[in-house]
């Protein structure tokens, strides 16, 4: 499987355990720039959350927790102000990472990390 169909299978597993989770799911692949934002929802109505989905077939390259770095939490956190800005929205938010861990595109584990980081930068 390739890995944009390995990412995409991922972001729909996530979307899914989101929802199942009470997440009401406003934004998927939000554009802002060449920056990206996998997920926005919001959590119990109240709590916009910005989520990274990350999927791994393999630990090759390191596991899906890995990969969420100061770099990306930062380009995240400026299309978060991008889309805060855009929606008029100046209130709590919240930064979670979804990791999901394939095997033979079968899914073997997914983790839903809340509050994962506070961007400093």
């Amino acid at each position: 499987m390739k890995n944009q169909q390995i990412g995409k299978q991922g972001e729909d597993l996530a979307a899914e355990m989101l929802a199942a989770k009470g997440f009401r799911i406003v934004e998927r692949n939000y554009r802002a720039g060449r920056i990206e934002l996998d997920i926005i929802a919001w959590a119990h109505d109240r709590l916009l959350v910005f989520v990274e989905v990350k999927t791994r077939s393999s630990d090759d390259f390191g596991g899906p927790l890995d990969a969420v770095d100061a770099k990306k939490q930062a380009r995240m956190a400026r299309a978060a102000a991008w889309y805060m800005d855009t929606i008029g929205y100046d209130w709590e938010i919240r930064f979670d990472i979804v990791a999901i861990w394939l095997k033979d595109d079968k899914l073997q584990e997914i983790r839903h990390v809340e509050d994962a980081f506070f961007p400093t930068g």
